[in-house]
Formats: C-alpha cells, structure tokens, sequence
C-alpha cells in the first residue's frame, strides 16, 4: 500500500495533521501579524484547518496546496460546511510547482511539510520568502533532533532532520530572522501518534479480510516501535515564525 493511501487511514480523526494544537496555530497567526482581508498561502495544507482557524480568527483569505486528492477534497467539504468556501481555495498539486504570484502574500505557511522540497527546511523557507511580501512573514512547523548525540540507525533513517540550531542558521542563510517558537509538547506528541495508532486499529477492524491487511497493520507496528524507542526521547516539533531581514 502506497504511503499516502496509509496516511488516509491514519489520519482519519485528526484535522491538524501535526503533533501542535489549534491555540497554538492561531498564536502563530497573531505573531505572524494576520488580520481582516489578509493573504495566507499554505503549502501541504492537509485537510485545511490551519487556513480554516486563520480564517475564522482572523478574517484572512487562503490558498491551500496539497498534493493528495483524498485530503483535497476532504478539506473542500469541510470548508464548505463551514460557510468558508469564498475564503479559501484549495488547490491539488506539489506545492513546488504551483506557480504563485511574486511577494503577493501577507504570509506564507508549511506545516510539517518542508520535506516536499528537496534542500528540506532551508530551500522551503528560500521558497516561502518569495511569496510574502516585504513586510509579510513565514510560519513553518519543523521536526528537529532534541539531542545532539543519536542513536546511529535512527539518525540515518532521518537524514533530513536537524537541530533546531541548524534550523536556526538555515534561517539566517535565507535573510530570515526568528521572531516566535511554539515547541509541542510530548502530551501533543503523544496525542498525534495515538490517533493515527487509533485510524490505523479501527481500519484494520473494519477490514478483516483485505488483502493489503497485513501491511497496514506492518505499518502500525513500526510507526509505534519507532515512536516509542526513539521519538519521544529524540524528536521535537515546533512552529517557527519568521521575518525578512529589514
């Protein structure tokens, strides 16, 4: 079974798709200085609850970019229901192809996405910068080692992820400076894991005799072996708000 055809059983009772809490993206949104008739573009939007929370607090409108079909038209239903559909477009593609107008955007956001891009964190947010405008700001929310020291087979099973100071200097390499961090704590981590642990279990007792049951169930095993001998010791996520160097 393809990764983002397991994703869409996991993810099946989360709409923040990332171990962070809607007080806490609306936090990010108030740093990152959103306001009634603001512009917001969203790269690997999910099913849209980020632009829908900005959109409700804030007044902003929202370009949202992802590239499952299953998450785009998820998040199309949901911001119909809500009444936001003249609000915020979701548009289904790689998010680094969509072409975008030049510094047309008041921010621009990647929750959890930066990996789309092949340089990772630092060419996202070399990306996101040329969609803001000179005064607009960047939300990203990134994974980042919590030790320096790493058990070797899992460093090497994640050789994307860096510190937060790598994150910190990738930032600045881009005319970035850090204004807000929003870390997630292992209670939101905790709480992330267990529903995608929980999307995979009840698909697996919906589903008895499907015949790709044994590799869903694979993946359960592993996403919880991994989590629990190595990510709530070695792995942290945060919301990172930046702004261009005057």
């Amino acid at each position: 079974m393809e990764f983002f055809e397991l994703k869409n059983i996991s993810e099946r009772y989360l709409e923040l798709v990332n171990p962070s809490t809607p007080e806490k993206i609306v936090l990010a949104g108030r740093v990152a200085g959103m306001g009634e008739g603001g512009r917001v573009i969203d790269f690997g939007s999910g099913y849209g609850e980020a632009l829908i929370l900005w959109a409700r607090e804030f007044g902003i409108s929202g370009l949202g970019i992802d590239i499952r079909p299953a998450a785009c038209e998820r998040a199309r239903k949901k911001i119909s229901a809500q009444g936001l559909g003249d609000r915020i477009e979701i548009v289904c593609g790689r998010g680094t192809e969509y072409l975008f107008e030049p510094h047309s955007y008041d921010v621009a956001s990647c929750l959890g996405a930066t990996f789309v891009w092949k340089g990772g964190f630092q060419e996202a947010v070399r990306a996101m910068r040329r969609a803001i405008t000179p005064r607009g700001r960047l939300i990203a929310g990134e994974a980042h080692w919590l030790r320096t020291v790493l058990p070797p087979d899992y460093a090497q099973r994640e050789p994307s992820i860096q510190t937060e100071y790598e994150l910190l200097h990738s930032a600045r390499e881009e005319g970035l400076e850090l204004v807000y961090v929003l870390h997630s704590s292992r209670d939101e981590w905790d709480h992330y894991e267990s529903e995608n642990w929980r999307g995979l279990s009840d698909w697996l007792d919906e589903n008895p005799a499907h015949p790709q049951r044994a590799e869903v169930l694979q993946h359960l095993h592993e996403s919880q072996d991994e989590y629990v001998r190595y990510g709530r010791e070695y792995l942290g996520w945060a919301l990172y708000v930046l702004k261009p160097v005057a």
